[in-house]
């Protein structure tokens, strides 16, 4: 009599990166082990973002998260620690080839509540093409990208997510880290002069990229001819691999403030491989989890089938920067220096509002003292509700 196969359910976003791996991982583990099937299903990118890991957990064995969402599991007990799970032997290598901040960004409470199967920031994206046909270089500086920008060829995601990402990515580089007093997100005199550079290039980009996500902004480079350049949104590697688009893209560091000054240090960003602790299979579960996150798999299989490695010596393999334009050693040093934003759990709240306010500012302007004095009520807001339920 044939035994009934141990079922894993896991859930993760819809595009090639977020969804394609997984499938592959789980059909190559189901043949190494017959006993087991493995289930993927997607998500919409905002639903990646928005729905509560609590929720999936109940549903899931399985889950891709975004890191932001670390303390609310921590603080819920939903997915396990693999700390108690895994070998250090294991962990320890995941720690050591860790892509910038993207083990540490699922560490919370001295626990590894997820591993840092996905690496990614908001880096520059060209086309090369265009830019050679138009007589055009790839922008150094802020200047540069401003007068690009005037030009009408340059594109980014101006969704409230990535505009806070963005909005924190120039506090970082104007030299204040966002979020490190309990009163307010940045001081007055950082907070006003980011505005107002932000909105000097905002105004110079079409306002159909007020509805576009990273991936979508990188569809809209790579099957139109009219947007050159993106001066930071979140990378996603496929757009460098032949025969994935009609286009290609190049991927590199970002833009300096001025002349010879240090790139701009961008929001880390990412995913990672949580396990439900409502699983009825979690030793089954926690190999596949080893298996995805090995250094093996993350050089192979992983890559190999769309997706954005987190392991490092993935980054620095050069068979898979070969096969994509050299994506991962040119955006390496802008992950290395991508800056860990809050994850406590009240910062969701926070994470999921701030941005309107300031997609508000950039649209329609206003002053930019009662922008910030908005963003620290919720900010405290944000905190006192981790105080209370914390």
């Amino acid at each position: 009599m044939n035994r009934e196969k141990i079922q894993l359910r896991g859930i993760t976003w819809g595009h090639t990166r977020g969804f394609v791996p997984m499938v592959a991982t789980a059909q190559r583990y189901e043949e190494l082990h017959p006993e087991v099937e493995i289930i993927w299903t997607k998500r919409s990118l905002q639903e990646f973002a928005d729905k509560s890991v609590t929720d999936l957990a109940r549903e899931y064995d399985l889950l891709v998260i975004d890191h932001p969402w670390t303390g609310h599991a921590a603080a819920e007990r939903m997915v396990i620690p693999f700390d108690d799970f895994l070998p250090e032997a294991f962990l320890a290598d995941q720690r050591e080839n860790s892509v910038g901040q993207s083990y540490a960004s699922y560490n919370f409470e001295g626990k590894q509540w997820a591993l840092p199967i996905d690496a990614a920031t908001p880096v520059a994206a060209s086309r090369p093409d265009l830019l050679q046909e138009l007589g055009l270089e790839v922008p150094n500086t802020f200047e540069d990208l401003l007068a690009l920008a005037k030009k009408g060829r340059v594109g980014f995601s101006l969704i409230p997510i990535d505009v806070l990402m963005s909005f924190y990515m120039f506090c970082c580089s104007l030299g204040e880290s966002p979020c490190q007093r309990d009163n307010e997100v940045v001081s007055s005199q950082t907070g006003v002069t980011v505005l107002k550079l932000f909105k000097s290039l905002a105004d110079h980009i079409d306002p159909r990229f007020y509805t576009k996500n990273p991936f979508k902004v990188f569809e809209d480079m790579t099957q139109q001819d009219e947007i050159a350049y993106c001066p930071f949104a979140y990378g996603y590697s496929n757009y460098s691999r032949p025969g994935y688009t009609r286009k290609l893209l190049h991927f590199h560091d970002l833009v300096s403030m001025e002349k010879g000054g240090t790139p701009l240090i961008s929001t880390l960003g990412g995913a990672g491989l949580a396990i439900s602790s409502q699983s009825k299979h979690l030793d089954v579960a926690v190999d596949y989890a080893r298996f995805v996150a090995s250094p093996e798999i993350q050089q192979t299989l992983y890559v190999e089938t769309g997706g954005q490695p987190g392991h490092l010596k993935a980054w620095e393999n050069e068979n898979v920067n070969a096969a994509t334009a050299n994506y991962f050693k040119n955006t390496l040093p802008t992950l290395q220096r991508a800056y860990l934003r809050p994850r406590y759990d009240g910062h969701l709240y926070f994470q999921d509002h701030a941005g309107d306010i300031v997609v508000n500012y950039l649209k329609n302007g206003g002053d930019e003292l009662a922008v910030l004095e908005e963003l620290n009520k919720m900010y405290q807001e944000s905190l006192a509700w981790e105080n209370v339920n914390g």
